[in-house]
């Protein structure tokens, strides 16, 4: 009951692709592809010191070479010159459109965190309703009624125990990709405008947490 009750409601709150991909995305939480933060900065600052000795266009090529498909598309976009305030806005949707898409795969096992309790509480009283009906017979009590609650047990401890920290642990994971991303696409459009590279190093460092900044 409780785990069946839980499944159904929570596909019937989600459409099934979403909750497919947030079945694999509670592997990527646990086990994140690599992404040096460090790698990242020395690259953006390496496309500013060559932006800025031989011109934007000379990053085209950088641009087919760049393996993070975002860090691609800002690059590309510097060089076919697009003006700062309408990548600004194109970076935005894209970072909105990101985050909005990431966070779906918590809420599916948020919502199955919030849905298992109550199922557990339903499989409580259909238990107890079978141990009314055997009122007559007392040496059947005991063990009908501790049958009755284990299924209230069984929807606390999953919710509490795996479905509410997998969607706590893919939340932070989604943070800081996100920050990632913030960070990619603020050292592309400080290119675009031409600050300079040792000023963007710092701009970049500040944006990472004291655990992932430089020492």
């Amino acid at each position: 009951i409780v785990l069946g009750g839980t499944a159904g409601a929570t596909l019937v709150s989600f459409p099934m692709k979403v909750v497919i991909q947030a079945a694999k995305d509670v592997v990527k939480a646990f086990f994140p592809p690599k992404n040096d933060p460090e790698q990242i900065i020395r690259d953006i600052v390496r496309y500013a010191q060559q932006a800025r000795k031989d011109g934007l266009i000379s990053l085209e090529k950088e641009a087919q070479a760049a393996k993070n498909p975002l860090m691609q598309k800002g690059i590309t976009l510097v060089v076919d010159g697009t003006d700062p305030q309408t990548f600004k806005d194109m970076m935005d949707i894209e970072l909105g459109s990101f985050e909005e898409h990431a966070k779906a795969s918590a809420e599916v096992f948020e919502s199955a965190g919030g849905f298992a309790p109550t199922i557990g509480i339903i499989g409580a009283v259909l238990g107890l309703i079978h141990v009314m009906e055997n009122l007559s017979d007392a040496s059947k009590l005991g063990a009908g009624i501790a049958v009755a609650f284990v299924a209230t047990i069984y929807g606390v401890g999953i919710a509490n125990l795996f479905f509410l920290p997998f969607a706590g642990k893919m939340r932070i994971r989604i943070h800081d990709r996100h920050r990632r991303r913030e960070m990619m696409l603020e050292g592309v459009i400080s290119i675009l405008e031409g600050m300079h590279p040792r000023m963007l190093e710092i701009k970049l460092n500040g944006i990472l947490d004291d655990a992932s900044r430089p020492k």
